[in-house]
């Protein structure tokens, strides 16, 4: 397959785990470089703030500083207030890494602030409450943050790392430490790689405490101090495995000013294929911080993706999905995003599918290709007809079908007086939709009107 479309798919995802498999200085030569993606599903990786994941923490018996959340400035006045010290630390809950180096909309430096009253802990939240804060995670777009997380500060004699995440290298899950904690754990990789501790853990017997022993041993934890931190990574990995999670991330875990070991911060991500039995995880969802392309894609169970080119693709299944991307950019286009509508779809899918697409204002033309095995031509052309129809769509789209009921599907294509060019080989489909493309985008820079005729 063309290499281009890959990177750009890998770049989207920002869950840890990519950056473990990216790099080789983590796992040593053990791993592998890193593969084409398999994209059978796509994985909407769940991310929860930091509030929840210390609240699931603190449920499992996980030592975590005290805090409260806020929604308003008021609000974390009297949580302040409430927790007691004048020695607090206030953190925008926003999904997004960086948030201590970040910037907020109105000027105020700093997604991590530290507060020595409740009058300041209510100035600093008023500065972030309802603001976007961008850091180079979220780029110029930004993140809203509607709330903030209040919690005691704590003094840390040492920080350390300390992760889970799945490993396929491993076939499992691995317990990942270091001694470094508090600061870029890839930038550790990179530079020491052997500060680093790996310890997989057989998913089936499970975790043992004699490992967890190692790890805390290894990390640099004080003889005093090893069998609680031990302790602290049994229940980590129980809740990991509890809830189905695909990355767990404590960064730091410290021995604090008092001699215990305790978790400072936590970011957790959940498989989204356990939605069905993770029902009170999946809850907690917060929607403001995603695309709202990606809520539309969830309610309509699309598999999408959203990228930076102008050529829309419509595609049932994800292999063919990823090969038509990869032909498009060998004919120079570049796609829009990466669109599964999967081997069930209906006719509302793929209009709803078009919608998602067209929501894209760069989109200068589609493409969509399907293969009818379990998927029937004619349904997704019924969706086509309706979606162009419904939708007004002006942009020239490009329909290649093969498969079940084809003759069907063209049929109905053809009687349809909508401007929908068929055809039947792949590689002429993307040249012409590159085409097509370039011709919309250069017309669109002259701000002329085109129209588009069906050959006879």
């Amino acid at each position: 397959m063309h290499q281009s479309s890959f990177s750009e798919v890998l770049e989207l995802n920002e869950c840890f785990l990519q950056v473990l498999m990216g790099s080789p200085g983590l796992f040593g030569g053990h791993v592998s470089q890193p593969q084409p993606p398999q994209l059978q599903q796509q994985q909407r990786n769940l991310s929860l703030h930091e509030y929840m994941s210390i609240g699931l923490l603190k449920e499992a018996g996980i030592s975590v500083p005290e805090g409260m959340v806020a929604s308003s400035s008021e609000e974390a006045y009297a949580v302040a207030k409430q927790i007691g010290s004048k020695d607090l630390v206030v953190k925008a809950q926003v999904l997004a890494g960086g948030r201590g180096k970040g910037t907020f909309e109105g000027g105020l430096k700093g997604g991590v602030r530290i507060v020595y009253s409740p009058e300041e802990a209510r100035d600093i939240s008023s500065q972030m409450i309802g603001r976007k804060l961008y850091t180079k995670q979220t780029g110029e777009a930004g993140r809203i943050c509607n709330q903030v997380f209040i919690c005691e500060r704590r003094y840390p004699r040492r920080e350390y790392y300390f992760a889970i995440t799945m490993e396929r290298s491993y076939q499992g899950p691995v317990l990942i430490g270091s001694s470094q904690g508090g600061v870029n754990i890839e930038d550790v990789a990179a530079e020491n790689p052997d500060a680093i501790v790996k310890e997989p853990i057989d998913i089936a017997e499970g975790i043992k405490m004699e490992q967890a022993v190692k790890v805390a041993k290894e990390m640099g934890f004080p003889s005093a101090l090893v069998n609680e931190a031990a302790e602290n990574m049994v229940k980590l990995y129980n809740l990991f495995i509890k809830y189905d999670a695909s990355m767990l991330e404590i960064n730091p875990m410290v021995e604090d000013s008092s001699g215990v070991v305790m978790c400072m911060d936590a970011k957790i991500n959940f498989d989204s294929n356990a939605e069905y039995r993770q029902k009170k995880v999946f809850e907690m969802q917060d929607w403001t911080q995603e695309d709202p392309r990606d809520r539309q894609a969830a309610k309509a169970d699309l598999n999408y993706i959203g990228l930076d080119g102008t050529i829309g693709c419509l595609v049932n299944g994800a292999g063919l999905a990823m090969a038509t991307m990869d032909i498009i950019k060998l004919h120079g286009g570049t796609p829009a995003n990466f669109l599964d509508v999967g081997g069930g779809a209906t006719a509302h899918q793929v209009t709803e599918a078009f919608k998602l697409i067209t929501s894209d204002r760069k989109v200068q033309a589609i493409l969509v290709n399907i293969f009818g095995g379990i998927m029937r031509c004619d349904v997704i052309a019924q969706g086509i007809i309706m979606a162009v129809r419904d939708l007004d769509l002006k942009i020239p789209i490009v329909v290649r079908l093969q498969g079940t009921r084809v003759d069907d599907a063209k049929a109905l294509i053809a009687a349809s007086p909508l401007k929908i060019l068929a055809c039947d080989d792949l590689d002429e489909a993307a040249k012409m939709v590159v085409k097509l493309s370039e011709i919309v985008s250069l017309a669109k820079e002259a701000q002329v009107d085109i129209t588009f005729q069906l050959p006879i």
